[in-house]
């Protein structure tokens, strides 16, 4: 008999959205990046995330592992982006390039969110929401209005609250046997 596996998603989704939305309030521009922020960036958004990658792998799940690993590993490089310049490792990412990173990351995640269209709508409002996330960032970027990226910032956070929110309803749905938060 073959041993039920847990389900990674929600671990990766919490690393997801708890990550994005710390790093959104600063996008909104409530607090100043800190130390919080590069931690849950290393830790749960980013190492968090790339083990749930490879939990989905072992259970054969092709999506979730290109997303769990891939998001987990952007988390660890935007650190480095922050990090690597202020200890004198690399120059600081002109905005012009941030923004092409970005939107390289729009893109990626453009083509996941056409993969959500066989799951859930709350995993549909994850990735929608992060397609527009990262083209808005990459705008900011792109034209150095902060404008945008307080608008940016206020997206961000519904974005991460959406995944927050799936992860808990794949925890407690699980749980108790019965749709307790749906999903559609």
């Amino acid at each position: 008999m073959e041993a039920k596996l847990a389900n990674p998603g929600p671990l990766g989704l919490m690393g997801f959205g708890m990550t994005t939305i710390l790093l959104n309030i600063h996008n909104a521009g409530f607090f100043p990046i800190s130390s919080m922020i590069l931690a849950m960036g290393i830790f749960y958004g980013g190492i968090a995330q790339v083990i749930a990658g490879i939990m989905e792998f072992k259970k054969g799940n092709t999506f979730g592992t290109t997303a769990f690993t891939s998001y987990g590993l952007f988390w660890m490089s935007l650190v480095g982006l922050i990090v690597m310049p202020k200890l004198g490792w690399a120059e600081p990412t002109p905005p012009g390039f941030m923004g092409c990173y970005l939107a390289m990351w729009g893109i990626f995640t453009l083509f996941m969110f056409f993969g959500t269209l066989k799951a859930n709508k709350a995993l549909q409002v994850v990735f929608s929401s992060l397609v527009v996330l990262f083209f808005l960032l990459a705008i900011r970027d792109f034209t150095h209005n902060e404008s945008i990226g307080t608008i940016a910032g206020w997206e961000g956070m519904f974005c991460g609250a959406s995944a927050v929110y799936l992860a808990m309803a794949e925890v407690l749905n699980e749980q108790f046997g019965r749709t307790v938060l749906p999903v559609g």
